[in-house]
């Protein structure tokens, strides 16, 4: 009994299909938005001396690729936690950045102040680390970003400006 074409057909098909559903990493990194090239600081947020708790962000922006450091305050102690009990903190987020229209979708992971992976037996976050923000422009040195999950947002002034210049990764 002779098999139908189709049938030899169907195997070819389905593998040019998810050989050209394949691309090569990129070599080195994207050039990212120009706008936000450099480093950022929030200084502070609003009501902050009322606040029970709050957190202060400086951002750097290099090419696709950011490194935040949140440093957190909170006048309510969380009991035997060595991490957090002097009520200050810091905690470092690195991973690359894209932006479509207004807002900025910033996904990587926690890390240490070297940029080295954090795992589960350190202090406070770990793993991976996603956030969405409405970016509103106050001017060329001021921006808002609105996270989707905080009320509060980051007002961050640009203490550097820098240009990508991408490096191979």
């Amino acid at each position: 009994m002779q098999k139908p074409f189709a049938f030899y057909l169907l195997p070819l098909a389905l593998l040019m299909a998810l050989g050209s559903a394949c691309t090569f990493n990129p070599d080195k990194q994207k050039p990212g938005q120009s706008w936000v090239q450099g480093e950022w600081r929030q200084d502070s947020v609003p009501a902050q001396k009322r606040l029970v708790s709050y957190s202060l962000y400086d951002l750097k922006f290099s090419c696709d690729s950011f490194f935040v450091t949140i440093h957190s305050f909170s006048k309510v102690s969380t009991g035997a936690d060595t991490c957090t009990g002097s009520g200050k903190w810091i905690e470092y987020w690195k991973g690359t950045y894209e932006q479509r229209h207004d807002t900025l979708r910033m996904k990587g992971e926690f890390c240490k102040a070297d940029k080295s992976v954090k795992d589960e037996t350190t202090c406070l976050r770990f793993g991976d680390y996603e956030e969405y923000f409405k970016i509103t422009k106050t001017t060329d040195s001021l921006v808002q970003f609105a996270s989707i999950t905080n009320v509060i947002p980051i007002n961050a002034r640009l203490i550097k400006r820098t240009s990508c210049v991408p490096k191979p990764l």
